[in-house]
C-alpha cells in the first residue's frame, strides 16, 4: 500500500496482514504514516499503489459506508458523534431502521444496542445524550457503532488517548472479548505497556516503512529502539534538588464547574521554585477546573491564586501569560490551537504583537516563518510544511505544537494538563527533558497527568486530588496502593510531606 501527499510519501509500500480474532498492534511514532493507513483501509483515502483483499477477495472503497457494508469498523482518535444526538441516534447514523411508511424504527435500534452492549460487555444507556456521557463511555458508542452494523474487522486509532487508566483497562478488557469473540482488530497506539498487554501480533511502522514485527514478549526497550530508530530512554532523569521558596500559593480555592457546582472545593496547595509538583487522580475530580482557573480560564469565586508575589486570581489569560506562566490545556483542539491557523501562526498565538513577531503594529512574517522553522526542527513536530494548517497534523504533532509553543518562551512558572497525551515515546522523553529543565532552572511546575507511571517519574512531590479537595501530598516514593486510596479519597493514613 502506498500514499502520497504531493511529495510526501505517508505510506511506503506496506505489507499487513490480520487475521480472525487477533489483536494486530501497530506501533510507530506521531507522522509515521499510522493514521493515513487505517484511513486508506476505511475508505477515507484512495491509495497511490497496492491492492487489498477482505477473505482473499481484492477490494477497493470509495468511501467510509462501502467499508462499513463489508464488515469494517474504525474509531477515530477523535470520537465522530453528534454531542446533542442520544446514543441510538448516533449509533444508527446514516442506517437507522424503518418500520411501517418509512418510519424511523428507534425501539428496535435501542434494543440492538442494548443486546450488542450485553454480549460484548459495553454497557451504555441507550436514551443518554452523548455530551453528557464521560470520555470513557462515548468510546464505547463509537465502538457499538461499529458492532452494531457487524464488523468483523475493527480498526481503533489511538484509542486510550483520552482515557484515564480505569478506562483502559477496560477497554482491555473489551479488546479481548472482541477478539475472543472471533472479530479482528487493528489497535493503533504508541504507548508500550499497552501493546504488550493487548497485542497478539505487532507490525512497527516508521516514516511511513514497515521496519518490522515483533512480539508482545520483548522488552519495552526493544520495542522503542524498533519504533524510534535508536536508542530511547524509558525513565525520567533528573537530579535531586532542593527547592526555593514558594512560586505559587493557592488559598481556599472554590471554583464551579460548567455545571455550577463546585468541582474545586476548598483547595490549598503550594509549589516551590525549582520543583515539580505533580497532580494525580482520577479524572473529573476538579483536576480540569483547577488549572483552568490558574490560566484565567474559569471564574475563581473564592480563595486567591498568588503567582511569585503577585494576586493573578481572575486576571485575564493574557495578563497570567505576561506574568511568565506556560499553559499546556487539555483540550487542545478547544484551547490549544486555532485549527483553521498555519503551524508557524500557532507557534506564536501567545506572542503575536510581540517582537519579534510584530513592529509598530504589523506583523514581521519572517520571524514567524523564522521561529516557526527553528521549533519544528528543535521539537521534531512532523509537519510537511509551516505553512499548513494545524488541522493536518497528526493528533500528537498537534500536541508537540502546543508544548512547544509554551517552552520555547521566558517562563516563571509550567503548569500543563495532560502534557504527553498523544506523544510516542520518543517526543515523551523530549518533553520530559524540558519540564525537568524548566525545574532546573528555577520556575515552578505543575503537571496533571492521568498516567501514574509519570506522575512518580516526574514529581518531586505529588498533590493527589478527590471530589475536589486534596486528599493528601505525598513523596513520589509513595506506594501505590497508598496514592490508589488517595485518589479514592482515603486521606486519613499519608502522612502529609
Amino acid at each position: 500500500m502506498t500514499k502520497r501527499f504531493d511529495s510526501l510519501v505517508a505510506n511506503d509500500g506496506i505489507d499487513l496482514v490480520v487475521e480472525p480474532g487477533q489483536i494486530h498492534c501497530l506501533l510507530g511514532e506521531n507522522g509515521a504514516g499510522k493514521s493515513t493507513l487505517m484511513n486508506v483501509i476505511f475508505g477515507l483515502l484512495r491509495p497511490d499503489e497496492g491492492e487489498m483483499l477482505i477473505d482473499g477477495e481484492p477490494v477497493w472503497f470509495t468511501n467510509s459506508g462501502e467499508a462499513v457494508r463489508r464488515g469494517i469498523g474504525m474509531v477515530h482518535q477523535h470520537f465522530m458523534l453528534v454531542p446533542v444526538f442520544s446514543v441510538a441516534e448516533n449509533v444508527v447514523l446514516g442506517f437507522e431502521p424503518t418500520k411501517s411508511f418509512d418510519r424511523l424504527d428507534y425501539a428496535k435500534a435501542r434494543d440492538d444496542i442494548r443486546r450488542v452492549s450485553k454480549e460484548f460487555g459495553l454497557e451504555v444507556d441507550p436514551d443518554a445524550i452523548i455530551e453528557e456521557l464521560p470520555v470513557g463511555l462515548q468510546q464505547r458508542v463509537e465502538i457499538l457503532k461499529a458492532l452494531d452494523h457487524d464488523a468483523q474487522l475493527l480498526i481503533l486509532d489511538e484509542p486510550t488517548a483520552v482515557l484515564t487508566p480505569q478506562e483502559i483497562d477496560a477497554l482491555m478488557t473489551i479488546m479481548r472479548s472482541l477478539a475472543d469473540s472471533g472479530k479482528s482488530i487493528l489497535f493503533i497506539t504508541h504507548k508500550l505497556k499497552e501493546v504488550k498487554e493487548a497485542a497478539d501480533v505487532i507490525t512497527v511502522i516508521r516514516q511511513g516503512r514497515v521496519v518490522g514485527t515483533a512480539q508482545p514478549t520483548d522488552s519495552e526497550g526493544t520495542l522503542a529502539s524498533l519504533m524510534v530508530g535508536r536508542e530511547v530512554i524509558l525513565t525520567v532523569e533528573k537530579e535531586v534538588r532542593s527547592p526555593g521558596d514558594d512560586v505559587l500559593e493557592i488559598r481556599d480555592l472554590v471554583v464551579r464547574d460548567d455545571r455550577g457546582l463546585p468541582a474545586v472545593n476548598g483547595v490549598s496547595l503550594d509549589v516551590r521554585a525549582g520543583e515539580i509538583m505533580a497532580l494525580a487522580g482520577v479524572q473529573g475530580n476538579g483536576q480540569t477546573e483547577l488549572v483552568e482557573a490558574l490560566a484565567g480560564m474559569r471564574f475563581v469565586e473564592s480563595g486567591t491564586i498568588t503567582l511569585r508575589g503577585r494576586d493573578i486570581t481572575n486576571k485575564t489569560p493574557r495578563e497570567i501569560l505576561d506574568h511568565g506562566l506556560g499553559h499546556v490545556p487539555e483540550d487542545r483542539h478547544r484551547n490549544g490551537l486555532v485549527l483553521s491557523m498555519s503551524v508557524a501562526d500557532n507557534l506564536v498565538l501567545n506572542t503575536p504583537r510581540r517582537a519579534p513577531f510584530a513592529r509598530h503594529g504589523s506583523r514581521n512574517l519572517n520571524a514567524v516563518r523564522d521561529n516557526a522553522t527553528q521549533v519544528v526542527r528543535d521539537f521534531d513536530i512532523r509537519a510537511t510544511s509551516i505553512f499548513e494548517p494545524v488541522s493536518s497534523l497528526s493528533g500528537g504533532n498537534q500536541q508537540k505544537v502546543i508544548v512547544a509553543r509554551e517552552l520555547s518562551r521566558p517562563l516563571t512558572f509550567f503548569v500543563a494538563s495532560q502534557p504527553t497525551r498523544g506523544l510516542d515515546v520518543g517526543s515523551i522523553e523530549y518533553v520530559h527533558r524540558q519540564i525537568v529543565r524548566q525545574r532546573d532552572e528555577g520556575n515552578g511546575v505543575l503537571i496533571v497527568s492521568s498516567e501514574l507511571d509519570e506522575v512518580l517519574s516526574l514529581g518531586d512531590r505529588i498533590a493527589v486530588m478527590h471530589q475536589g479537595k486534596i486528599t493528601g501530598v505525598v513523596e513520589p516514593t509513595t506506594s501505590r496502593e497508598t496514592i490508589g486510596l488517595l485518589m479514592a479519597g482515603v486521606s486519613e493514613e499519608p502522612a502529609r510531606a
